[in-house]
């Protein structure tokens, strides 16, 4: 069972403000024109192991993959622009492509992902924000642009 609900915003595309089911893999249907994957939106839910997200999204949120401890890879959106922060917190990738409109990565986007071992980051990153990275001990190689502002404290969990 996967069950999705919508909210239609100002510009006539859709937000999914949240989801229930208990199945592996994961499908958002691509039915409408999704742009935006609200807050919390797989929180918990260690069972998915995969998520399809349709090319149309641009926007995920806050705490979207919090806890997602069975999801190991994910294939982010072509169109994805922006990554709120929190957004892989807890999770466990294993490694990750950002697509070439992501500018920046948030502070705590990938706090504590204890198995994230690479991150391949687009053309269009311009800046990777302190605590970005905190937490993840197994992380061996970012890659990136020559001219992209790293935070010193990027590698640092706050505290």
């Amino acid at each position: 069972m996967q069950d999705f609900i919508y909210k239609m915003i100002e510009d006539g595309t859709y937000c999914v403000m949240s989801y229930q089911g208990d199945e592996a893999e994961v499908v958002i249907p691509d039915d409408r024109d999704v742009t935006i994957l609200y807050d919390d939106l797989f929180k918990g839910h260690t069972e998915i192991t995969s998520v399809h997200i349709p090319d149309t999204v641009t926007d995920m949120g806050e705490f979207l993959f919090d806890g997602c401890t069975g999801l190991r890879q994910l294939r982010l959106p072509a169109r994805l622009t922006t990554l709120w922060g929190l957004t892989f917190v807890r999770s466990s990738i294993e490694e990750i492509v950002l697509p070439d409109g992501v500018e920046s990565i948030p502070p705590f986007a990938f706090k504590d992902c204890k198995d994230l071992k690479k991150v391949v980051c687009g053309s269009g990153l311009k800046r990777i924000h302190a605590w970005a990275f905190g937490g993840c001990g197994q992380l061996k190689e970012v890659v990136h642009g020559p001219h992209v502002e790293v935070s010193p404290e990027a590698y640092r969990s706050k505290g």
